[in-house]
């Protein structure tokens, strides 16, 4: 079978066809402003699933995922820190991969920061002026949206449409208030670099552009990314992306689905906020992953600690069956049903991915395996557990659920524990007992 993908550019279906077999892959990383969360735990969770199967279906990937280092929120953060912007999001994006580290997320093939491709976004914004689709104004650049005729093609909406439902931003400086920022004139105390057109920095939207075809060339085979980026931003990537390039930017756009948490999305004001380092300290690694992995990417997710626990039982019987496949190969038996179970699961399993990577159905038909296994592994000649063995491990590392925690990983959660209940001691005076474990965290 061939691999079909949900394409949000023609909502529809397509047969996924690469360049090559070389896929090229973008996807819209972090600003890395806070801790990671569980929204985008979810998301990066999910395209790992997706890289890992593209390989198992013999692919070599190239996984490009940009650090968005120079940005509002990042600004703001660092007026309220008193720090440097650079140095907050080096903090933070450090920090993420150590969590996504933990969730077995495989490192992006490279991840490129926008602030050392400063010089790449201005000639970038320098050709668009130059062909007529952007302008400067008091120090701005602004890319002239109606001068692209293909405007709100991914989003499937029209410019009027755009302008009635307000979600443009009010700018004198603006020669229309559907036009968006490649450039930004730099404000007082804000981090900027010079320009032909005066001191500032890039708009949001360019920056993804730039380092996206910088490292993939034209077009990517796959963009990837949060719906909710959808528009603005991916529908103006297209815009100056194809205005430069003239020609097609990306094949096949995939979205994910949000996660909300009691059906409202995740909003520190709303106090409903989830880190990805708060909810490792309850559960295991591979339960998250596997619960974030059960979700089909497209779909809309609620999070429940109810959903956690059922993958925490759901990962046991994974793991209890592992153990039984390495027992029974000490002493093979003649011969069960498990042959006929692994062409079967095999089968289903590859049909669920190849159907726009569905992985509650993939999830459905490795549940067959491990009860089989669970069930006749003890009787099942020495050929079909090395059959079984080695299908359930490519299942297993298709989702990424076989990794067990290093010691290291196990020292480094107590002794975070340890500090969570010394400051816990704290809050209710028990100075006495909070001192001594500092002490004993010093020895």
């Amino acid at each position: 079978m061939t691999i079909k993908v949900y394409n949000t550019l023609s909502r529809k279906k397509e047969e996924f066809i690469p360049r090559d077999n070389k896929v090229r892959i973008y996807v819209c990383g972090l600003t890395p402003y806070d801790y990671a969360h569980l929204g985008h735990a979810k998301t990066y969770v999910a395209f790992d699933v997706i890289i890992r199967y593209l390989e198992y279906r013999g692919y070599e990937v190239f996984h490009v995922q940009n650090v968005t280092d120079v940005e509002d929120k990042l600004i703001k953060r660092s007026k309220e820190l008193q720090k440097n912007p650079l140095e907050i999001a080096d903090f933070f994006f450090k920090d993420a991969l150590k969590d996504f580290d933990r969730l077995n997320i495989k490192r992006a093939s490279i991840y490129p920061k926008v602030s050392d491709h400063i010089e790449d976004i201005i000639n970038f914004i320098s050709r668009l002026i130059e062909k007529g689709y952007a302008y400067e104004s008091n120090g701005n650049v602004y890319f002239e949206v109606k001068k692209f005729k293909d405007y709100g093609k991914l989003s499937h909406q029209s410019i009027k449409d755009i302008i009635s439902g307000a979600r443009v931003s009010i700018d004198e400086n603006k020669r229309d208030p559907v036009d968006f920022a490649l450039w930004k004139k730099a404000k007082e105390g804000e981090i900027f670099w010079d320009s032909p057109w005066g001191k500032g920095r890039p708009g949001w939207h360019i920056e993804c552009s730039v380092m996206s075809t910088k490292y993939l060339g034209v077009p990517l085979d796959i963009h990837g990314g949060a719906i909710e980026l959808a528009f603005p931003h991916h529908e103006n990537e297209i815009a100056q992306s194809e205005a430069y390039y003239d020609k097609k930017f990306v094949r096949y756009w995939l979205h994910t689905g949000v996660l909300t948490v009691n059906g409202e999305k995740m909003s520190k004001s709303l106090g409903n906020f989830i880190t990805v380092k708060d909810l490792l300290k309850k559960y295991n690694p591979m339960v998250i992953r596997l619960y974030l992995a059960s979700i089909y990417y497209r779909s809309r997710a609620d999070f429940s600690e109810e959903n956690l626990e059922s993958a925490k039982n759901s990962l046991e019987r994974i793991y209890n069956a592992k153990r039984k496949l390495d027992e029974a190969l000490k002493n093979p038996g003649d011969g069960s049903s498990l042959g006929d179970t692994v062409k079967r699961v095999k089968e289903n399993f590859e049909a669920a991915m190849d159907d726009d990577f569905n992985t509650p159905k993939a999830l459905a038909a490795y549940y067959d395996l491990v009860k089989e296994i669970n069930r006749s592994a003890d009787s099942a000649s020495e050929s079909q557990l090395l059959e079984a063995k080695k299908l359930f491990e490519d299942i297993g590392n298709v989702f990424g659920i076989l990794m067990e925690e290093k010691k290291g990983d196990l020292e480094e959660k107590l002794i975070q524990l340890i500090v969570d209940i010394r400051d816990e001691l704290r809050k209710r005076k028990d100075f006495e007992m909070s001192d001594k474990i500092r002490a004993k965290l010093r020895e």
